[in-house]
């Protein structure tokens, strides 16, 4: 054995050489954020500034056992953790700045640096944000049997989350690989941890059923020795752990922090556990070989060290210089990345197949699906073993073994495993039981699904559906009747689908599942009986495309879900007053198809817009404002809409039928604007 393969200390698995490497990073880590900082003073670098200072033994000891099958997700303060994983200080910089160069072509910043190509999903500015993506990514690994391990990494302020909850319920619940790596530096923003929890993190891992370690955060021997086992056993099966490093951030919760919850001392007398200069000192002790020798012949331990230091500072001064130089993104590249691109799928032809149900072609184009591509799965509460609520999904577990997935009562959890799962290539498929709990994961959906693949410039994938179902009229209330298309059709990034017929639900959640951006798919529950023809096996529907379900040449009237039956069948009730009304099915309320609508509006010069969603602010809102400002030539009344009002559902039957539009108020709606 060498001295450089020999054993920084005793009882270690590091060597002097895995030691100097270590030392490296972390000098790479400090030295970027140091300069982070004085670039962020002369406001080179805009928007907030989190830095880790303190804390690269944490960093690089999680993560030098991983290789390219595993992944991390990160938090605000996560530079160290993404230059730990392998990205380049160059294009972090440049990112920093805001430059086309950029790890995120300077979509992303400081908080949201990540490479999906690296394993690297995500630093994130929501607190806990990612680890239910790093159960999904876990998820992936598991599915595809690779060995992969995930490390989420989080502070001590996370627990508080319910994310925090549960993202580690479901990975125990599912033995999934994935490694909660707490940093805890004792602080969340301003409060001491003292202040935030009363139960440890020990205890927590315990009522989890998981496994419990905990490790000097400022000694990165110390971590990367803990983390050798750790990691060796979730890419046995493990299952999860709960990894908990102390240490402590030097600078304040943010650059400008002005600190006023802690004493100088205490800064000062954290200091004294610097972790690089425990690693200094134990390379000092091993007698690392140095740049030359001394004058008695024997090697200069310390001038090894400094040669690494001024490594470091020529490749930080370079990288700087490097984003200085870059060019910030062109204006006119200001929309791209807001969505990927989508293939052309052309109008399907009529189906003509023999009769079957909505439902049916629900359970149809997930099976077509999980048949033909390996990375779809599908994962809900109770959709496996009890086949969802509706039975829709009933014996695709036993066909699929595994990827059929039942899950707790986490729809953030559930939500959050679809995105992790997207980004690490896989096709999720989950399922909401009602649109109305929409809100319980709204982030999820709000600020990583719909906006990650803008703001990491395209490099995260993104192709995942979220199901759900909704349907007032059968006194469900007001929890469990909203249709609320128009909340997530003002979240830019998200496709929304609401078909009306059986073939349309077979033929778009094909293309949904098969589609590169977030799809939230929604469902009529009073659809689910309906009968119409079934389509060919290969059948697809475009997204973002409208149908003229009947044509017409006196009034438009555009709807969408079950509410489009109510439109054809007051359509034919008109026609028998002489009113020939075309009738357009939207099928996709975001995007919406303005070219046929306003095609439409030309040629009939008056609109009727339907939906179930209440009227103030809704879908029919921005069509009659579009009709308005692109159609105004061609009208000939004003824009009606005929929609719920502005109050939750009721329960009582006799109020429900008042609240709720049908053919006739649809009808008498026409006649209005028709005699205008």
């Amino acid at each position: 054995m060498t001295a450089a393969e020999a054993p920084a200390r005793a009882g270690t698995a590091v060597s002097v050489d895995d030691l100097s490497e270590m030392y490296r990073r972390m000098r790479r880590i400090r030295r970027f954020e140091q300069h982070a900082s004085d670039l962020y003073k002369k406001t080179e670098i805009p928007g907030f500034l989190h830095l880790s200072i303190g804390q690269e033994a944490t960093a690089v000891g999680a993560c030098w056992h991983l290789d390219e099958r595993d992944g991390i997700t990160s938090t605000h303060r996560g530079h160290g953790h993404c230059l730990a994983k392998g990205l380049d200080t160059a294009s972090m910089f440049a990112e920093l700045m805001g430059k086309e160069t950029g790890t995120c072509r300077g979509r992303g910043g400081s908080m949201h640096i990540a490479d999906p190509s690296l394993g690297i999903y995500g630093a994130n500015g929501i607190v806990g944000a990612g680890l239910p993506i790093a159960v999904g990514a876990a998820t992936a690994a598991q599915l595809r049997e690779t060995g992969g391990v995930v490390v989420a990494f989080f502070g001590d302020g996370a627990v508080a989350q319910g994310m925090f909850h549960e993202a580690v319920n479901l990975a125990a619940v599912w033995d999934l690989p994935v490694v909660f790596f707490c940093e805890n530096n004792h602080y969340a923003e301003f409060s001491p941890a003292a202040a935030q929890h009363r139960a440890p993190l020990s205890a927590r891992a315990a009522g989890y059923g998981i496994g419990y370690e905990h490790v000097d955060g400022n000694d990165v021997v110390a971590v990367a020795d803990l983390m050798a086992g750790v990691i060796a056993g979730r890419r046995t099966g493990g299952g999860p752990v709960l990894v908990e490093a102390e240490t402590y951030r030097w600078h304040g919760h943010y650059e400008g922090d002005p600190e006023r919850y802690r004493t100088a001392d205490e800064v000062t007398g954290a200091k004294e556990r610097d972790p690089l200069l425990v690693a200094r000192t134990a390379l000092a002790a091993a007698g690392v070989p140095g740049s030359g020798p001394d004058a008695l012949g024997a090697p200069d331990a310390i001038d090894a060290i400094d040669a690494i230091d001024a490594e470091i500072e020529t490749e930080i001064a370079d990288a700087i210089a490097s984003a200085r130089a870059a060019s910030e993104p062109a204006p006119q590249t200001l929309t791209d990345y807001v969505t990927a691109p989508r293939a052309d799928v052309p109008e399907p032809a009529e189906a003509s197949g023999e009769v079957f149900r909505t439902m049916d072609a629900v359970r149809t184009a997930l099976d077509h699906e999980l048949a033909t591509d390996p990375d779809v799965f599908v994962a809900g509460i109770d959709v496996a073993a009890g086949g969802g609520v509706f039975a829709l999904t009933r014996g695709l577990a036993d066909a699929y073994p595994g990827r059929v997935r039942d899950t707790p009562i986490s729809e953030t959890a559930i939500v959050g495993t679809a995105v992790g799962s997207a980004m690490a290539g896989m096709r999720p498929v989950v399922e909401l039981m009602y649109f109305d709990f929409i809100g319980v994961c709204l982030d999820q959906l709000l600020n990583q699904a719909a906006k990650l693949g803008f703001m990491t410039g395209g490099a995260a994938r993104m192709p995942l559906v979220l199901r759900t179902q909704f349907g007032a009229g059968k006194s469900s209330g007001s929890q469990h009747s909203q249709s609320l298309e128009a909340l997530l059709a003002h979240i830019p990034g998200l496709t929304v689908v609401m078909p009306s017929t059986p073939a349309d639900t077979y033929g778009l959640l094909r293309a949904a599942i098969r589609d590169p951006n977030p799809v939230v798919f929604v469902e009529n529950r009073l659809t689910y009986g309906r009968k119409g023809p079934r389509p060919p096996e290969d059948h697809l529907v475009p997204l973002g495309k409208a149908k003229i379900v009947r044509p017409g040449s006196d009034v438009t009237i555009v709807s969408y879900s079950r509410m489009l039956t109510e439109c054809l069948a007051a359509a034919e009730a008109l026609a028998a007053d002489g009113v020939d009304a075309e009738v357009i099915d939207l099928r996709t309320v975001v995007p919406w198809d303005r070219e046929t609508v306003l095609a439409s509006l030309a040629r009939t010069h008056r609109l009727v817009v339907a939906h179930e969603g209440v009227q103030d602010f809704g879908v029919g809102a921005e069509i009659a404002a579009t009709a308005a400002g692109e159609g105004f030539w061609h009208l000939d009344a004003p824009v009606v809409r005929v929609a719920p009002p502005a109050m939750p559902a009721p329960y009582a039957p006799s109020l429900e039928r008042e609240w709720l539009p049908d053919r006739e108020t649809v009808a008498a709606a026409v006649r209005r604007v028709c005699a205008g």
